[in-house]
């Protein structure tokens, strides 16, 4: 396994670092240094870096250095997912279709980051269009293994100590799996509350915009920047544990692990509507079909670009007509009316956020199961590091809480980290 050196400014959480420039005991220049160093270091074996100008980043932080603070993460370095667009770097979708391509304008989310002083650092390799593709990046804790993905990259480069904040996106599992599979946190937050302009479009009935962070308070800012919304405090959290109807197709190791902490937190188990036993088959059915239309350009003009992978995947959502769409939806919409009962009782669910350690390999993510449900609800989820499988992996947890209910889920990821 490797890891970053937590002494180093490199491996400082985002909010400490913020206030390390503010308070004048570090400049936002030396941070840069710090992480591109760490980066020429690990990449050759990680590559977690689709694009890095150090040049260009360099002259961010020297800039922000001489300013007053514009906002809470001034001089602080943030990883992009390559999904999103970035007009001062190249933003290329994971494909050689978009190679070179150069937005005209940053995604808002990437705007309100400038805006509160943060300095983008580089764009993270993605998947394929965000989807099942593997781009080159490996798992730090084992480059023989899988960091999971969609947003592998971010993932990756959080936890090896390149960069102490780093953008996904989640339309399945893309950012909870990665999370788990890497060791960090991971927030997919409520459906709609981070705009997603100016972040390719696969899904947009799912497309969520995440951040990865090695620190709950990180998660808690960079949502609060990205949203634009301030997050109330809020009470301990009542947590319960759900099984899901996933539950026996997760590794027995994952179960015992699962079971363990319940147990020894003494959390009640909470159960779910029975209608949710179909949920994973109907967010799968949403996401090919919207996926088929919204890359129907591609698939249409430069097949011969895409991976036999996504092509594929793209007849299938493309075979999907409108009844088996709609019935789908319908199934959605009943179920989100359910969420507020799975609340009632409980602030918070534990349920598991992978199957079980990142599988061995780089020529496949895993398998998004236990993020599909959740994703499909809209729910706010965070992935949560602690436990470790048998061999020696991250082995991950989520606690999901209600739509709106962020600060919950976060307030929840910290008490459960303290006690894994």
């Amino acid at each position: 396994m490797s890891a970053a050196d937590h002494t180093a400014p490199a491996a400082m959480s985002a909010v400490e670092a913020a206030a390390a420039i503010r308070d004048g005991a570090m400049t936002s220049e030396a941070l840069v240094h710090a992480c591109l160093e760490r980066i020429a270091k690990r990449e050759p074996d990680i590559h977690a870096w689709e694009h890095l100008d150090p040049a260009s980043v360099i002259r961010q932080a020297m800039q922000r250095d001489t300013e007053d603070p514009r906002g809470p993460l001034h001089g602080v370095p943030v990883g992009i997912k390559d999904l999103i667009d970035t007009a001062d770097q190249p933003t290329g979708y994971g494909s050689p279709i978009y190679e070179g391509h150069r937005p005209s304008r940053d995604a808002t989310c990437v705007e309100r980051l400038r805006d509160a002083g943060a300095v983008i650092i580089g764009k993270t390799v993605t998947t394929e269009f965000a989807l099942f593709h593997p781009g080159p990046t490996r798992n730090p804790f084992d480059v023989t293994r899988t960091p999971g993905g969609s947003s592998s990259g971010s993932a990756a480069a959080v936890a090896d100590g390149m960069v102490p904040l780093a953008l996904g996106t989640q339309t399945a599992a893309s950012v909870v799996r990665p999370a788990s599979f890497c060791g960090v946190f991971g927030l997919k937050p409520t459906f709609g509350s981070v705009p997603t302009d100016g972040v390719k479009a696969i899904s947009p009935s799912l497309d969520t915009v995440g951040v990865f962070t090695r620190d709950t308070d990180d998660l808690r800012l960079a949502l609060e920047v990205m949203s634009g919304a301030t997050l109330a405090a809020v009470r301990p959290p009542r947590i319960a544990f759900v099984k899901t109807p996933q539950w026996d197709q997760a590794d027995p190791t994952t179960r015992a692990a699962l079971e363990g902490v319940a147990s020894e937190l003494s959390l009640p188990d909470a159960d779910l509507p029975p209608e949710f036993v179909a949920l994973a088959d109907s967010q799968r059915t949403i996401m090919l079909a919207e996926a088929a239309r919204h890359l129907a350009a591609e698939h249409r003009e430069h097949a011969d670009a895409l991976s036999d992978q996504l092509r594929d995947l793209l007849v299938a959502g493309g075979r999907i007509g409108d009844a088996e769409l709609g019935r789908a939806q319908e199934h959605a919409r009943r179920c989100r009316e359910r969420v507020p009962d799975v609340f009632a009782e409980h602030d918070v669910l534990l349920a598991p956020s992978a199957v079980g350690e990142a599988p061995r390999g780089i020529d496949a993510t895993g398998d998004p199961l236990f993020g599909r449900i959740w994703t499909l609800l809209g729910t706010p989820c965070v992935a949560v590091p602690g436990l470790y499988g048998p061999g020696g992996m991250p082995l991950g947890v989520q606690v999901i809480a209600a739509p709106g209910a962020d600060a919950t889920a976060i307030a929840a990821a910290r008490w459960l980290a303290d006690r894994l």
